[in-house]
């Protein structure tokens, strides 16, 4: 798989997300955990998704155990967090690896697409951000410490883009 359209997903309800009917939008692709320190970022990516979703951004929730185990729960509770907590309207994903062997498709594509610091493919922590433009090409990759309203002029220059 080369391009961002040949991936699909399972919504934390069971549903299949398939990236093909995202053509055209700007994407937002966060992997989250409900027990870090960090996990209060969801406020964040929640306010950019009311802000620009009219405008064409997509915010996409993953969450993932692999960074400390801070997020052990099924994907059940882990959905009924986000709503509770913190009001998530934003599409969270089912519970996958972002890193290894087993990592999604879509994880591997999005940290060959995006290295990191010093080049390194791997994620460092949960609520690394990557951000995705309306060509389905990686724009830029964000650190995990990079808070969601930081991103707002990236995430407006990328809506105004004519791809």
């Amino acid at each position: 798989m080369t391009a961002l359209t040949d991936f699909t997903a399972q919504r934390i309800g069971g549903t299949p997300l398939n990236f093909a009917d995202l053509q055209g939008r700007v994407l937002l692709i966060v992997n989250t955990a409900s027990a870090c320190g960090f996990t209060p970022q969801f406020e964040g990516l929640e306010a950019l998704h009311k802000r620009y979703g009219n405008q064409g951004l997509t915010v996409i929730g993953f969450p993932c155990n692999q960074f400390g185990a801070q997020d052990p729960g099924s994907n059940a509770e882990i959905g009924a967090f986000c709503q509770r907590n913190y009001g998530v309207s934003f599409a969270m994903m089912e519970k996958v690896d972002v890193n290894g062997d087993s990592a999604h498709p879509l994880f591997q594509w999005l940290k060959s697409a995006a290295p990191g610091v010093l080049g390194s493919e791997a994620i460092k922590w949960n609520f690394t951000k990557f951000l995705v433009g309306k060509d389905g090409q990686v724009l830029k990759r964000y650190a995990s410490m990079d808070a969601p309203a930081k991103l707002a002029s990236d995430i407006e220059a990328a809506l105004a883009s004519a791809n």
